[in-house]
């Protein structure tokens, strides 16, 4: 006798055999996506749909609208054009996935690239879907993963077995191909069809799809130069002095050298600095105003701080105004959905008291400037503030770079930085590390410091913080004179030894359990860097303690 069990989904008793995929089951519900069904949530736990049920759960189907199913869907994609590659160019052609662009991803090729091999690829790729090749999950010896990737020339991910400490790891299976991805992937090539592919120069291209935040369609690619070649100068560098992933990394960290690399990491960022100040300086003259802005936890104050001291080497006197003390009192504080104060949306601050008190202080005048009281949800006036002849004004606040504030000020009189911390160390070819992510594990240390809060607290706010980037800060990052990388070459290994320990706090019955063992998953490949070489001006500190600046 078959034995079936109870399912719940969309909070309707569906009935089905035991020992059923989640495959087979998602295919009684794919007419309710637009996109194909690519994970599931099987009670608080993230499934592939390889799985079998076993007992009676309550299922929530994802596609690449969810952030878990686009992780997903990206890794596919990724998976099948390394695929479409090798079909095309040979077993010895790879691919090298970089950093994200424009709700993209940016991916240089080991061989000469031009628009009609883009092409080429795309097609094959297209091929390769339509084929509905399965993508199939294997529990790997670690030392015989290690042997295989060593015998097909990739030696990244040799070395990402090799420092993993895991006995055994997980390898997905693409025709003849093996490769490792540390986040969950998708059954069947036929479930990422929703892609495209722009040349951009040399060997670089851009792999396009569908976003959370814009799931409706794939986005036409709108270039960043500065974004670009601020990735481009920082991954150049990490190539001269041969750390370009987790087992350069690491090398440097098992023979002890790497105080070493602290040191020149930290030389270079305070060199760039100092650049931005003597550029600031060198246009004196017509610059009165310097915007700050940046992701959260991107090391904003800590940049500041060190470009105020900079300037002081110049003689210049910054002034430091917060944007957040403009905030409109509570009563009037626009609200979301759910209730809560709206304080990221621009409408939350009194933008014309704003643009008034600068253009008086940029004239000259003496201006009674507010601090916001959060405790009473009012404006306080008890700062006076006036602008002698080497006063410089930097403005810090999420709307800095929006061309609807200080309006009444024209723009040769303000110099713009955007700030992020945009990693330039991948995992392996295959594996980028999310500047997202990086953001993250910062923030995750800081609450918990800072502010007591369990990392449930944390990734529970999270969504809601990314939200408003890409609503308030993302789409003016164009905006900026200059793009501040805030992000150490070495600091993976620095925040592990903080942030992991609070990760394995989160119980298993949490609705964030998935995403800190996603974590814990990603930060495995990277050996621990203690913290002590770390100087107290690095924006490290910001998070971890010890700044100078606190």
């Amino acid at each position: 006798m078959i034995e079936t069990i109870e399912v719940t989904i969309n909070n309707k008793i569906h009935t089905y055999n035991k020992d059923t995929t989640l495959l087979e089951i998602s295919k009684d519900f794919q007419h309710e996506f637009k996109y194909p069904i690519i994970l599931a949530r099987v009670g608080n736990r993230l499934k592939e749909l390889s799985n079998q049920i076993q007992e009676s759960c309550t299922i929530e189907f994802l596609d690449l609208t969810s952030r878990e199913g686009n992780a997903a869907h990206i890794n596919g994609l990724v998976y099948v054009m390394l695929y479409a590659v090798k079909r095309l160019y040979g077993k010895k052609a790879n691919i090298v996935v970089e950093h994200s662009l424009d709700k993209g991803i940016y991916i240089e090729s080991s061989f000469k690239l031009n628009g009609e091999k883009v092409d080429e690829i795309k097609n094959m790729m297209k091929t390769i879907i339509k084929e509905d090749k399965p993508i199939i999950k294997m529990n790997i010896d670690r030392m015989e993963a290690k042997k295989y990737f060593e015998s097909i020339g990739d030696l990244a991910k040799a070395g990402v077995m090799l420092y993993n400490t895991n006995n055994y790891v997980t390898l997905y299976r693409l025709g003849n191909l093996y490769n490792y991805f540390y986040n969950l992937m998708p059954t069947s090539t036929s479930l990422v069809k929703d892609f495209d592919l722009t040349y951009i120069k040399d060997n670089g291209f851009i792999l396009r799809f569908p976003t959370e935040y814009m799931p409706d369609k794939i986005k036409k690619y709108e270039h960043h130069p500065h974004m670009f070649e601020v990735f481009k100068q920082y991954r150049d560098w990490a190539k001269l002095i041969n750390v370009k992933n987790s087992v350069d990394l690491n090398r440097i960290v098992s023979t002890g050298k790497y105080n070493d690399l602290i040191k020149i990491d930290d030389t270079v960022q305070n060199s760039r600095l100092l650049t931005v100040a003597k550029e600031i300086n060198d246009r004196k003259k017509d610059i009165k105003i310097v915007l700050l802005a940046g992701p959260s936890s991107s090391g904003k104050t800590t940049t500041s701080k060190k470009i105020c001291m900079y300037l002081h080497t110049f003689g210049l006197n910054p002034k430091v105004i917060g944007m957040d003390d403009y905030f409109v009192d509570r009563v009037d504080t626009p609200k979301n959905p759910d209730g809560s104060y709206d304080y990221e949306c621009l409408e939350a601050l009194d933008l014309k008291l704003f643009d008034k008190q600068m253009a008086a202080l940029l004239k000259g005048d003496e201006v009674l400037t507010p601090t916001y009281n959060f405790s009473l949800g009012k404006k306080e006036y008890n700062n006076s503030m006036k602008l002698e002849e080497d006063d410089i004004l930097v403005i810090e606040g999420i709307h800095a770079l929006d061309n609807k504030i200080l309006t009444n000020i024209p723009r040769e009189k303000k110099y713009k930085i955007y700030i992020s911390a945009l990693t330039e160390v991948n995992v392996d070819d295959h594996n980028r590390i999310s500047t997202t992510d990086n953001r993250l594990l910062r923030r995750i240390i800081r609450d918990n410091r800072t502010r007591g809060h369990k990392v449930d607290d944390t990734l529970a706010a999270w969504a809601s913080v990314r939200k408003g980037e890409e609503l308030y800060i993302f789409p003016y990052q164009d905006e900026s004179d200059v793009t501040i990388n805030s992000a150490a070459i070495y600091e993976i290994g620095v925040l592990k030894t903080y942030v992991e320990p609070l990760l394995y706090s989160v119980e298993n019955d949490s609705p964030y359990y998935e995403e800190a063992k996603r974590l814990i998953d990603f930060l495995r490949v990277f050996l621990p860097i203690p913290s002590d070489a770390v100087p107290e001006d690095s924006v490290l500190r910001e998070f971890i303690g010890g700044s100078y600046f606190e």
